[in-house]
């Protein structure tokens, strides 16, 4: 029997995509590449999805990153979900190749030699570990989790299918540098977690001041950590706060973080968004949905 839930919102979806294979944010508008690859994931396997990679494929420029839309033409965070596509497809070519080096060399601003010495000579102060390197959401500028995130799952799923298949597209330095990427990375996530168990947007404190954790920030980072042990505490604040600021984002991430830690979720509420993205990810966490294409297991 057809699950209702996930019915209707890949329904919405399929009416909803523009003519040149995207996705706005919102139907009728422009595509973008958040709700597009979102929903090429929900969507995957059907022609719709195929229509949508031909798009983005497009979209990737010379240096191997992703720009956002047609219309900006820059590298952006995107990049990390278009790698985790990609293998979604078993697109193991140069372009995911490129896309992977892209994502290996980038890294907050913070961590950079001039904001090293900064540091160094007290010129600077930071409220967390500027050695350990995380991603931005575009070149130039801090780490933040979010992007952190998605690099971790794009990245260790390349791993993993780097390990399954017999044609690699990594060579040996690559894979090396890609194992300590996800390390560290992984290890900024843990090291930002606030004091009262959740995650914000990139550090617990600002100023010297304690910062509060988010739900949405919160279900992404349970998300990144997949192969953590011991994080029943973490999903009980994510539970918490979410029970006080119902954030249908953030219930959708903490139930794909659930479905990928292995952790029993309930299936959405049938109400439907307008939203395309938000439509996206919901299909995807349901329990019938695709959520298994961010399954990334362990450390690289």
């Amino acid at each position: 029997m057809a699950n209702p839930i996930l019915s209707a919102r890949l329904d919405a979806l399929r009416n909803s995509q523009n003519t040149d294979g995207g996705w706005g944010y919102f139907p009728g508008k422009a595509s973008w590449l958040e709700p597009t690859v979102y929903a090429a994931l929900a969507l995957h396997g059907e022609p719709a999805s195929d229509r949508a990679w031909k798009l983005l494929q497009s979209w990737q420029m010379p240096d191997g990153s992703w720009m956002p839309s047609q219309q900006v033409k820059v590298s952006t965070w995107g990049t990390s979900l278009c790698v985790t596509l990609a293998v979604a497809r078993k697109e193991f070519d140069t372009s995911l190749r490129q896309g992977v080096s892209w994502l290996l060399g980038s890294a907050g601003v913070e961590t950079n030699w001039f904001g090293v010495l900064l540091m160094r000579l007290h010129l600077s102060k930071a409220d967390r570990d500027i050695s350990l390197k995380a991603w931005p959401w575009t070149p130039g500028n801090s780490s933040w989790l979010e992007p952190t995130v998605h690099a971790l799952i794009a990245l260790r799923q390349v791993a993993l299918s780097e390990s399954r298949n017999a044609s690699a597209v990594l060579d040996n330095t690559a894979k090396q540098l890609l194992a300590e990427r996800v390390r560290i990375g992984e290890e900024q996530i843990w090291s930002v977690r606030g004091r009262d168990g959740g995650w914000n947007y990139g550090t617990p404190l600002a100023l010297g001041v304690e910062l509060p954790s988010y739900p949405e920030t919160t279900a992404l980072a349970l998300a990144g950590l997949q192969g953590r042990r011991n994080l029943e505490p973490a999903f009980a604040v994510a539970d918490a706060m979410i029970a006080k600021t119902p954030s249908p984002l953030a219930s959708a991430w903490l139930t794909i973080a659930r479905r990928l830690h292995g952790i029993g979720a309930p299936e959405l509420t049938a109400n439907l968004s307008p939203d395309n993205m938000l439509t996206a990810i919901e299909a995807i966490a349901s329990v019938d949905g695709n959520w298994k294409l961010l399954q990334a297991g362990g450390p690289a």
